[in-house]
């Protein structure tokens, strides 16, 4: 018998909703462009039980993620991280994935993946700088689509520096480059290279960025940012044509983890299915460590497991890096 789980990305600017079949096969897929507090998670879990043509009942487990996440309570079994989800759901389709390049709607993150683990992130949610929120703002200046600034963009003959250290200043300095004569396409091309930069130059500052690279979210549909990634950093970047509802997948996929486990005889999965309250049988701590290995003296933090290290951050190098398992 078919086992069938639904993964809920509640996004600041969109919800995203994906319904797998057997952990593996995506069945349905929704995505509504509005977010948290809106009437948009609603609509997205309507859009993908209609689409499916399914009712709540025939799931064995739903997982909620992203900004909004706290907000399905009630219609989520369980909320999870969306760090952990996007992780998930990357190294499912790329197994080899070293690096995650995500950037969303307003907010941007670089994940260390090491045999399909998450080890080490960073993470800016603060400004709006080189996000979709920001490409948003630049379309509307230039009066295009968002969806059509990849297309635009490669039509670009001449490199245009545009400034992206702030939303704020990167608009004004569009509208002058379109007084002053610039190409609207080679202008476009100079908002992709300054996202790339942007993210690089200060969430990706300090981490090695190692192949193979994956980039996920929604700025990933745009293949001038696509390119630009792969200019900067010298190497390609893998994009799956989901990409933009990998935190959806991802979730999904850890839906479908805590579905039935046969054989097992204590821990979480002792009854067939995860318990959550099982969790509490096992004795986590926290510790803190200061790195001598480079004059950074990075504050690691590790988390142990019944004396066994299960993760670790705070490195702002590989020399500082503490291995799980």
């Amino acid at each position: 018998m078919s086992i069938y789980t639904l993964g809920i990305d509640i996004g600041s600017t969109a919800s995203k909703c994906i319904i797998l079949k057997d952990g593996k096969d995506i069945v349905a897929k929704s995505l509504v462009d509005v977010g948290a507090g809106t009437t948009g998670p609603a609509r997205a879990i309507s859009e993908v039980l209609e689409s499916a043509n399914m009712k709540r009942e025939d799931l064995a487990f739903t997982l909620a993620t992203g900004y909004g996440r706290n907000s399905l309570e009630g219609i989520a079994d369980k909320q999870m991280s969306e760090l952990s989800c996007h992780a998930r759901g990357a190294s499912f389709l790329f197994p080899d994935v070293h690096t995650v390049i995500d950037i969303g709607g307003q907010d941007v993150k670089v994940l260390r993946i090491e045999n399909g683990a998450m080890t080490n992130f960073q993470m800016n949610d603060k400004c709006a700088a080189g996000t979709g929120r920001f490409l948003d703002v630049m379309a509307r200046v230039l009066e295009v689509k968002v969806e059509d600034l990849g297309t635009l963009g490669a039509q670009s003959t001449k490199t245009v520096e545009i400034s992206s250290t702030c939303t704020v200043f990167a608009e004004s300095d569009l509208v002058h480059k379109i007084q002053v004569g610039y190409a609207r396409e080679d202008i476009i091309a100079g908002l992709c290279n300054a996202v790339a930069s942007n993210y690089l130059n200060n969430v990706g500052k300090g981490k090695k960025i190692a192949a193979p690279v994956v980039f996920q979210g929604g700025v990933s549909k745009n293949a001038g940012v696509v390119h630009a990634f792969e200019e900067q950093l010298g190497m390609p970047v893998a994009v799956d044509p989901d990409g933009h509802l990998m935190g959806a997948f991802g979730v999904a996929l850890l839906a479908a983890d805590a579905g039935p486990i046969t054989g097992a005889e204590s821990g979480p999965f002792v009854s067939g299915t995860f318990d959550f309250e099982a969790m509490l049988d096992f004795d986590f701590k926290t510790r803190e460590i200061e790195c001598q290995k480079c004059a950074n003296h990075c504050e690691v933090i590790c988390v142990y497991r019944d004396r066994d290290i299960i993760d670790s951050w705070g490195n702002r190098c590989d020399k500082g890096a503490v291995k799980a398992g």
